[in-house]
């Protein structure tokens, strides 16, 4: 059932990087991507806006999408729920755009998927991870070309599971954001871990708010838990100052600490630099280290050539919502052609910069999320790609088919909101 979600006044969209209409011309593929341009979350709108551009120009390049030029108009979204929403309908509305992409915050991905449902517009999404967007949410128009927080969670857990047989840990706890991604983290890795029958023992769970400056509380309630393992759900800026406080304030060496999803990013290791700690367990949705492979070293220097910088994984994100785009005109021929295009998106295998050898990622035809390898790494030193001074070694790889939902789990979510356990009828 749809939700109808409060306007906000329609403020000037302050990055449209194309035009406001779409042209006369029929041979194009109009494309409207939102992302964070300003605040914590805008290297990773930055980031984003360079890899679809980089993915615009090789496609542009070898003829375009069945002969069609692909266009993308971007607009900061400022992490805003309803401030996404007014974009992601005047793109409709005004723009007559083809497909939405883009957003960073889960809480701006679940409202643009509600605009996206009610305009029947197909929404790629490049880098939000809640799992509900794909499961509780889930509807014809809506993918996602990152692995959510539920297959990073489930990985994680599989960590655990491990860490459990070789060093018997007992008590845990977890820190993230309060809002949608930190909750569903949180739930996601429990879930996963009841599912391995895990036995653990939870000693707290803490939720300061998205953006908090200052978590010397937070870290003084850590430190008197006293877990064997700590989970961190935090991501970008806020894992950065997370970092920072929680080794100024000592939390790191007595208890196991992990982020799966968020704090192996290139972006904070390089934020971080000899001030990351070595040994923490970290993930992220793309490394520029792993997999070794020829494609990915040519994403990550082909990045680096274009903006002086290497990668976030919202990069690499980002580019595969192009890729997934352009190969589902391709098949269909024409982009207005919608049931045409979803049935494309079903099932379609993608090589992206992070599969590696012998692996293409696809797309699970029963929730539209991507179905991707992860690997979970511990920080060493390592120089090869400045200004980082760390980055992840030593990982331990979890094939893709382990790192989904089972069936009866995403019908049991479903039916628990009284949803239909297919997304199609």
């Amino acid at each position: 059932m749809c939700r109808r979600l409060g306007a906000c006044g329609i403020l000037l969209v302050s990055l449209l990087t194309a035009t406001v209409a779409r042209a006369d011309d029929a041979g194009t593929v109009e494309i409207g991507c939102m992302f964070p341009m300003t605040g914590r979350g805008a290297l990773y709108g930055r980031d984003s806006v360079a890899a679809i551009d980089m993915a615009v120009e090789e496609i542009n390049a070898a003829g375009g999408a069945a002969g069609r030029r692909l266009r993308v108009h971007h607009a900061d979204s400022q992490s805003k729920p309803a401030f996404a929403v007014s974009i992601a309908r005047r793109f409709i509305d005004e723009t007559k755009v083809h497909f939405l992409c883009g957003v960073v915050s889960s809480s701006v991905g679940l409202a643009v998927s509600e605009v996206a449902r009610e305009r029947r517009t197909i929404f790629i999404g490049t880098d939000h991870a809640s799992s509900r967007l794909t499961i509780e949410n889930a509807h014809p128009y809506y993918f996602r070309v990152s692995n959510n927080a539920y297959q990073s969670m489930a990985a994680g857990a599989l960590w655990l599971a491990e860490l459990r047989r070789t060093r018997g840990w007992r008590t845990i706890a977890f820190i993230g954001p309060d809002y949608e991604y930190g909750r569903g983290m949180w739930a996601d890795l429990r879930s996963k871990l009841d599912e391995l029958k895990v036995e653990y023992h939870v000693v707290g769970d803490l939720w300061p708010k998205l953006y908090e400056p200052d978590f010397a509380a937070y870290i003084t309630e850590l430190k008197r838990l006293k877990p064997d393992v700590i989970i961190n759900g935090h991501w970008g800026g806020d894992f950065v100052a997370f970092v920072r406080q929680a080794k100024a304030l000592d939390l790191f060496g007595g208890s196991v600490f992990a982020n799966f999803d968020a704090g192996g990013n290139y972006e904070v290791l390089a934020a971080l630099g000899d001030e990351m700690p070595l040994g923490l367990v970290l993930s992220a949705r793309h490394h520029v280290n792993w997999p070794d492979t020829e494609r990915n070293r040519r994403f990550v220097e082909g990045f680096r050539a274009r903006t002086g910088r290497y990668p976030s994984y919202a990069a690499e994100g980002a580019y595969a919502g192009i890729i997934a785009i352009a190969k589902a005109v391709r098949a269909v021929g024409n982009p207005d052609d919608k049931e045409g295009l979803i049935r494309a998106l079903e099932g379609m295998e993608l090589e992206l910069p992070e599969d590696p050898v012998g692996f293409r990622s696809r797309i699970d035809p029963e929730t539209h999320q991507i179905v991707q390898m992860q690997a979970i790494g511990v920080v060493v030193r390592e120089s090869r790609y400045p200004p980082a001074t760390t980055l992840l070694g030593n990982f331990q790889v979890y094939p893709a088919e382990r790192l989904l939902p089972s069936r009866a789990e995403v019908a049991r979510r479903r039916a628990a909101v009284g949803v239909r356990e297919q997304i199609r009828e």
